[in-house]
């Protein structure tokens, strides 16, 4: 580990002054269960204050980038930013994945390509800096992270959001029941199952589709049956969102 510090230091743009809080939060539960390390030796508790940290820094940013948006829109934003895909995706920007420590189970499962290992170790990682450096280097490390997503995007020419919440609004304009998703079957074993998921309109079936867990599932069908109704008006962001022309 000693010898992979610096040139994870070098990945993020950031050197420690205490090594340690970076070893904390490259520790995931497994690793520290494995070799017997105390209950407060594993990156779960760091993940919790990154999380604040977080939701701070994006806030911030969303509110001085995006400051015509209204609240709801600033809110969806947020999600975007901040949910587990996104942060996964960020974590392999700074190679994450290479440098965190997995139990020998959680490796052999394929954990270091997991969104939510990534995902929860990308908080830590967050906390661990603001510790170490204060706010004004959390928010350095997290910025250019932030604009990798939005530089792609003007905000006063498309919408974003997440297709289920679309799909939820859309049939509600409509003055339509609110769809309802059923589990059709889960496939695989424990450590690798993925769903089917079916999504109804009434007893009408709107789409269905499979993913790696229920929510996963869910968006991926809401996303088939948005696609099916709204065709080429709109353009995958994420796995999870969506962009949409503003109308004018």
């Amino acid at each position: 580990m000693k010898k992979r510090i610096p040139q994870f230091e070098k990945n993020i743009g950031y050197r420690f002054k205490n090594k340690n809080l970076l070893r904390l939060a490259l520790t995931h539960s497994s690793y520290a269960y494995e070799n017997k390390q105390n209950v407060d030796s594993d990156n779960e508790t760091m993940e919790f204050l990154g999380d604040s940290v977080l939701g701070l820094i994006v806030a911030d940013y969303l509110y001085s980038a995006y400051s015509e948006l209204s609240e709801g829109e600033l809110s969806k934003l947020m999600s975007t930013a901040a949910n587990t895909t996104s942060l996964s995706t960020f974590g392999k920007r700074i190679k994450l994945d290479k440098h965190i420590l997995l139990g020998k189970g959680e490796e052999k499962s394929g954990g270091r390509k997991k969104k939510s290992i990534l995902a929860g170790g990308f908080e830590a990682l967050v906390a661990a800096i603001y510790l170490d450096g204060g706010l004004k280097e959390a928010k350095k490390f997290l910025i250019p992270q932030l604009e990798y997503i939005f530089n792609r995007i003007k905000a006063e020419s498309y919408l974003v959001n997440n297709y289920k919440s679309a799909l939820q609004e859309y049939l509600q304009k409509e003055n339509l029941p609110t769809p309802a998703y059923k589990i059709v079957t889960s496939l695989g074993p424990d450590h690798k199952k993925s769903f089917i998921v079916e999504v109804f309109l009434d007893k009408k079936s709107l789409a269905k589709a499979k993913g790696r867990s229920k929510k996963n599932a869910e968006q991926r069908a809401a996303q088939k049956a948005l696609k099916g109704i709204l065709g080429k008006k709109i353009k995958d962001f994420t796995s999870d969102t969506f962009l949409m022309k503003k109308r004018k």
